[in-house]
């Protein structure tokens, strides 16, 4: 089986200084990529329950100036290593705290993630190809949804693209020890993000690559590997000491916590209820890869032509790898298949940056342009039918948030605008178009032009619009609280909690711990507008929930702060002492 070339690895540094109009596009690419990643990522609340808690956990790192552990609601949280919380402090210490502090470790990495199947593509496949790989990550539905959270996802997908590119440049360069320090540096600061994952992907397709090669190259390689003394310093050196730290100062809870629970437990079992068929990534990578899902099509086909380059082989077993792992796995969350998004879209740029040279691509080429155009009028008419369908919607909670009024007047105006100005991009001209290679680069330009107008609607329209329907209420109680808490009226002692309830980013709005339990006399409480009464009537036993014997028994119960969306503030004063 053939093997990479001989030589250093390719670099895009030599390919720029002889290719400058392919550095111009990769420039004005890399700038248009910039403005779908950081545009309005603040304007939508933070979403609970992952927003909210990995935001609420950097609050109180600030708060307590503790930064080598990580509390929620004042108690330790082990669910992730401690790096994104550090990033997303240093954020809020710039610019304060904010849905825009918090989101924008996650918007750069996406931007640098794209940015990186670029970097790769340009100097093996030319500059058309590898702009449309990045425009297919990163005006994707699943990297645009995750590149905008405040969670650590979109920072490890970065750290595993550049380590699995890395590693495959160590291979292609026949010993590049440079690039293979590079990669020991990505994968510990995976591993210092979310763990043992961000070694497992990237060595995963690095060993099956090698053990294609043969048996004698794949001894070369896990020599060259494992004999390299600096990169394993470096994986070390970044990666163990605060792991180290850890252990030290929790011993068994964050063994317990961290790699039993959310490393073992997680993949060997159903955690939190997330489990799903053996099938789910199958039907998962495509959706999460719309509007470019049809792309997949080519990529699949043409598997033979693949196998036969070592690059795009080694781009096979790293995606294949993912779907079959993560297929495995008891444990099922949609952003799992993000792992091994990143060889899809290098696959499917080469692919598309093919369409418009070929006449036999055209109908290929015009289903692409039909679902660049037709997804964000899509995105509109599955609200407006899930608006339509209450009776559907088991959680009582999110019932009485999605059915407050709502217009969608505004999303409709902004879906046919990005769908007109797609048609005049992306349209039928586009489709019929047969000439050469000369006419796929201004083809490309404009279908990924027409694909970031979509994406635009989707995160700088839709995403804040479902943001304030279901989180809007949650914000507005939190900022209640704040203010509440901070009145000179209120004991020292009051805490605001949640009953029933489990929505951390109110206190990140409230600027303090929100536990879950039950109010005493004088906190404020956060629970369902339709549990006031089962409040009271549960704590009416409880000694902790009653009123001091000095205060007039006509006193309500509680009183009403905020009421919102199926969500109720109070202040609660405690059900009468008893005689």
């Amino acid at each position: 089986m053939a093997g990479p070339s001989k030589g250093a690895s390719i670099s895009w540094r030599a390919t720029a200084a002889t290719d400058p109009g392919g550095a111009r596009l990769v420039l004005w690419w890399a700038l248009a990529m910039a403005i779908v990643a950081l545009l309005r990522i603040g304007a939508a609340p933070l979403f609970d329950v992952d927003e909210g808690a990995f935001s609420e956990a950097t609050r109180e790192m600030l708060a307590s100036g503790d930064w080598g552990h990580t509390t929620l609601n004042g108690e330790p949280r082990f669910d992730k290593p401690i790096l994104i919380y550090w990033l997303q402090a240093a954020s809020v210490a710039v610019f304060g705290l904010g849905e825009l502090a918090l989101r924008l470790p996650s918007a750069l990495a996406t931007w640098g993630w794209a940015l990186a199947l670029v970097l790769f593509a340009w100097p093996r496949w030319g500059a058309a190809a590898a702009v449309a790989a990045g425009s297919v990550l990163g005006t994707s539905v699943g990297v645009l949804l995750i590149g905008r959270a405040a969670t650590a996802d979109a920072v490890l997908n970065l750290w595993l693209t550049l380590a699995a590119l890395d590693l495959w440049r160590h291979l292609e360069g026949e010993g590049d020890r440079g690039a293979l320090r590079r990669a020991a540096l990505w994968i510990g600061l995976g591993v210092l993000t979310k763990g043992p994952v961000a070694i497992i992907v990237p060595g995963a397709a690095w060993l099956l690559w090698t053990l294609c090669a043969g048996r004698a190259a794949w001894l070369a390689r896990a020599r060259a590997l494992l004999g390299d003394a600096p990169a394993w310093v470096i994986l070390l050196l970044v990666a163990l000491p605060w792991y180290v730290y850890a252990l030290d100062r929790h011993g068994m809870a964050f063994i317990d916590g961290f790699f039993v629970r959310h490393n073992l437990q997680r993949y060997g079992g159903t955690l939190e209820g997330h489990g799903g068929s053996i099938g789910y990534y199958a039907l998962m990578m495509p959706l999460l890869l719309m509007p470019w899902s049809v792309l997949l099509l080519p990529v699949l086909a043409g598997w033979r032509r693949w196998w036969a380059e070592p690059a795009a082989r080694f781009l096979l077993l790293w995606a294949g790898f993912v779907l079959v792992f993560f297929s495995l796995s008891g444990t099922k969350l949609p952003h799992y298949a993000l792992y091994g998004i990143s060889p899809l879209a290098l696959l499917a740029g080469r692919c598309c940056s093919e369409l418009t040279g070929r006449a036999d691509r055209r109908v290929l080429k015009a289903a692409l342009g039909l679902c660049v155009m037709l997804l964000p009028l899509l995105a509109v008419l599955a609200t407006a039918i899930v608006l339509r369908s209450l009776d559907g919607v088991k959680d009582a909670l999110y019932r009485a948030l999605i059915g407050q009024p709502a217009d969608l007047t505004g999303l409709w105006i902004a879906a046919v605008a990005a769908a007109g100005l797609s048609l005049v991009l992306a349209g039928p001209p586009v489709w019929r178009r047969t000439g050469g290679a000369r006419s796929a680069t201004p083809d490309l330009v404009r279908i990924g032009l027409a694909a970031a107008a979509g994406a635009l609607v989707l995160t700088g329209v839709l995403a804040p619009w479902w943001g304030q329907q279901l989180q809007g209420p949650v914000r507005a109680a939190g900022q209640r609280a704040r203010i509440e808490l901070a009145a000179p009226d209120t004991p020292a002692r009051a805490t605001l909690v949640q009953w029933g309830l489990h929505l951390p980013s109110v206190a990140v709005y409230a600027r303090r711990e929100a536990p879950r339990r039950a109010p005493r006399p004088g906190d404020l409480a956060l629970l369902r507008s339709d549990q006031l009464q089962a409040l009271t009537t549960t704590l009416a036993a409880d000694p902790a929930s009653r009123r001091a014997a000095d205060v007039p028994a006509d006193r309500p119960v509680w009183t009403s702060l905020h009421s919102a969306g199926g969500l109720t503030l109070i202040r609660w004063h405690g059900v009468p002492a008893a005689p």
